[in-house]
């Protein structure tokens, strides 16, 4: 609702300003200093005043006599040297609230797409995975809550160097069939297995020239699609694919579609984007230098350099395409700008559906979007922004514009998580604030073994709290204590600070945590639950709390503020899409979770002996419910029964 008034407001006022003084100026509305200088401010006069020659306050004195009445406003005065200081109508606000004004989603056209996850299919998914992914998911789901339509894609490299690894670690080092593999994938946590077997082949490379021989050998197979080294590259990429699937889910993360590199390499994608590049002289074959034999973009081209300020190589001089060069086709299709597109079968009904690239199969509305966001950590940055530049060479320009790089830190662990995980620290380890792991050399935390940890301690909480309960019941609790824990946590830092995991600080019912929020949800729920205990029953809230009601009751300065604040969520969430920041919808989800307990220790709803004030008192315990409820599900947390 504040939203939704806010818009309005601002409608009004520019009207005006372009009706009074035919200018179309950039200004917004900002929140007052002190609540008791009204609900927002408005310094539009600052901004007018060096165009109109004359003193702010004299131009604010203009336009709020100009003005005249706005919808649920109940005054504007000018304060300072030209702010305009909006007042709401507290009653027609709170009758607005009850009747859910301003809550419809509201839709900017055109598809957005969102690339996130994108792990290697290897190995397990570990911690810093969980970041991406929370993050993506998360912002996917502020986009939908604001009308927008979009696609999750999760791109799958499945003809990388490090699915090549394993399949060496399987075939030279330990001598396995195709059927071997297979009966490990039936038998085994296939991605615990290949997370060991890629940390040994990683340490055998360092001692042994003809391994690398074996990667050589096996990557040019598995991209010909050719023999039974290409065999076991589907079996491993496929296979842990499933695993991060079941992972990701875990957590409520979910896909639309799989493109996958090996389609794009056999169904012909990277050639069509190399005739593009070369016709419009995007790219050039070098002759001379380190490069020759090469096709390179020019330096110049890129917004950031390389540290030697070197063109990028898009095809090295064997003819075979680097990773930037794949990317800048896969960024074509996805604005449908390839002429080309892939066929799909859908990989699973359930838990959701799923659709997966392929060479057969049916036609699908997937890419074509009209905004890309592709969610990559920060260190991908010049490559991001080479694929950019291969856009921008192309003369998409529009599209260059919409390619947004969703970057993000590393995340670390505290080495107070590394004790609670069993990692073993030296002594100059325990003394960082935080500690870096590595999965190549098998130093790091699998994401279902952190979500198990997780658990076990939520269950020992609730467990404690909740003994009388069904052990199935409690472990249900712990499972979504855990989730919201562990997700919270990835969301509260802003996305260009380095995270170091803590998993007693992350678990905590106090703070600013994820628990400390569903426990702010159960209260309200318990609240209304104790009235049905009592006999009583929810009020016809439209009959008992008309706007004269809602005038009376909000005259209280305390609950007027926690109402805005309340009310507050469709604004957050609007300017967190704007900035592509999750973390200030968590910081406001916390914000939210203290105003509803500063209420809750204030207000006794249930012992209020005037009906109307119980009326209200409990119609604000619903509603704070609710806020928390819909804030909670754009994290991606859910409320629990109990705690």
């Amino acid at each position: 609702m504040f939203h939704h008034l806010e818009k309005s407001i601002t409608e009004a006022f520019a009207a005006l300003l372009e009706a009074r003084y035919g200018v179309a100026i950039a200004w917004g509305t900002e929140q007052p200093k002190q609540a008791a200088f009204g609900e927002l401010a408005v310094p539009a006069a600052f901004q007018l005043a060096r165009t109109l020659k004359k003193p702010p306050r004299a131009i604010a004195q203009e336009i709020v006599d100009g003005l005249g009445a706005v919808p649920g406003v109940a005054a504007l005065e000018i304060a300072g040297n030209g702010y305009i200081n909006v007042r709401f109508d507290r009653g027609s606000y709170g009758e607005a609230v009850l009747r859910g004004d301003g809550d419809a989603s509201r839709s900017s056209g055109g598809k957005l797409i969102v690339e996130h996850t994108n792990i290697n299919p290897n190995k397990a998914a570990h911690i810093g995975h969980l970041r991406n992914a929370v993050l993506g998911d998360t912002f996917v789901r502020m986009l939908r809550f604001t009308g927008n339509q979009v696609e999750v894609q999760n791109y799958i490299d499945n003809t990388g160097v490090q699915v090549a690894d394993v399949v060496v670690g399987f075939r030279f080092l330990e001598k396995k069939s195709p059927a071997q593999v297979r009966e490990l994938i039936a038998g085994t946590r296939f991605d615990y297995v290949c997370w060991d077997l890629y940390a040994k082949v990683s340490q055998h490379y360092a001692n042994s020239e003809e391994a690398k021989q074996w990667r050589a050998r096996t990557l040019h197979a598995i991209e010909a699609n050719e023999g039974e080294l290409a065999e076991l590259g589907h079996l491993v990429a496929d296979a842990i694919v499933r695993c991060h699937l079941n992972t990701m889910w875990r957590l409520g993360i979910a896909y639309d579609v799989l493109p996958r590199e090996s389609e794009i390499l056999h169904m012909q994608f990277w050639a069509k984007a190399f005739e593009q590049l070369k016709e419009r002289g995007a790219i050039y074959l070098e002759t001379e230098g380190k490069n020759q034999g090469c096709w390179v973009m020019a330096a110049t081209a890129f917004k950031e350099q390389s540290e030697e300020g070197d063109s990028k190589v898009i095809v090295r001089s064997n003819g075979t395409v680097t990773y930037v060069g794949k990317d800048i086709a896969y960024q074509l299709w996805k604005f449908g700008l390839l002429g080309k597109d892939f066929r799909y079968r859908r990989l699973q009904q359930e838990p959701y559906e799923l659709w997966v690239a392929s060479g057969e199969g049916e036609e699908k509305a997937f890419g074509r979007g009209s905004r890309v966001y592709n969610v990559i950590d920060s260190r991908q940055s010049y490559l991001q922004d080479v694929v950019v530049a291969g856009l921008r060479a192309l003369h998409y320009e529009e599209q260059a514009k919409n390619s947004i790089h969703f970057s993000y830190e590393m995340v670390a662990l505290s080495p107070r998580a590394c004790a609670d995980l069993g990692i073993e620290l030296s002594e100059e380890d325990k003394r960082k604030a935080y500690v870096e792991v590595s999965g190549r050399k098998g130093l790091g935390v699998k994401a279902d073994d952190l979500l198990d940890k997780l658990i076990e301690k939520a269950y020992e909480e609730v467990q404690s709290r909740n003994g009388d309960q069904p052990e199935d019941r409690n472990r249900a609790v712990a499972e979504q204590i855990a989730v919201a824990a562990l997700r919270y946590f990835m969301l509260k830092f802003t996305r260009n600070t380095v995270i170091a995991f803590d998993l007693q600080e992350a678990l905590s019912f106090t703070g600013e945590t994820g628990p400390y929020l569903q426990y702010a949800a159960v209260r309200a729920s318990k609240i209304l639950a104790k009235l049905a205990d009592r006999g009583g029953a929810m009020p016809d809230f439209a009959a008992l709390l008309p706007r004269e009601a809602f005038a009376r009751q909000l005259g209280d300065e305390e609950l007027w503020q926690l109402l805005l604040e309340a009310s507050k969520m469709e604004s957050a969430v609007e300017r967190a899409v704007g900035s592509g920041e999750p973390s200030h919808v968590a910081r406001f989800a916390f914000q939210l979770g203290q105003a509803f307990n500063t209420f809750y220790q204030k207000y006794p709803v249930l012992d209020e002996p005037d009906a109307e004030r119980r009326a209200f008192l409990l119609w604000m315990t619903a509603y704070f419910r609710s806020q928390l409820e819909r804030t909670l599900r754009v994290l991606g947390i859910q409320a629990p029964e109990y705690m």
